[in-house]
């Protein structure tokens, strides 16, 4: 992940991804990342995996596309931290969360100091 300003990149971060990372998200459960432009949308300073930043998937044309095939596009994705269970199964297996885009602890509060609500990530493989 690069966060950028304009064309110049602040940080880079290596992150974990769902447990089947190729491809966009779809549906609810599949365990794919979604890629495209999002907003971040919300902090959570409470989260199970030390801190959480929320985008806004699904977008409009994510829940248009799941609902052709009577299906949720599904929901809370989040830029997130470890916490223990995520140091526990990360070193065992790189793509180990639901749809999101796991940090170490250390990266994920250098993320969550920067962010703001509002501003636009693009998202890619």
């Amino acid at each position: 992940m690069h966060l950028l300003n304009g064309q110049t990149v602040l940080r880079s971060y290596d992150f974990g991804l769902g447990n089947q990372p190729v491809g966009h998200k779809q549906f609810e459960g599949d365990g794919k990342t979604p890629e495209g432009l999002y907003f971040i949308d919300r902090f959570n300073p409470r989260s199970r995996y030390h801190l959480s930043v929320g985008i806004s998937y699904p977008n409009e044309q994510d829940k248009a596309y799941a609902a052709q095939f009577g299906r949720s596009a599904g929901s809370d994705i989040m830029f997130h931290g470890r916490g223990p269970e995520g140091n526990a199964l990360a070193p065992r297996n790189r793509d180990w969360t639901a749809g999101c885009l796991a940090l170490t602890d250390q990266e994920i509060e250098d993320v969550y100091a920067m962010l703001q609500p509002g501003v636009p990530v693009m998202l890619y493989a």
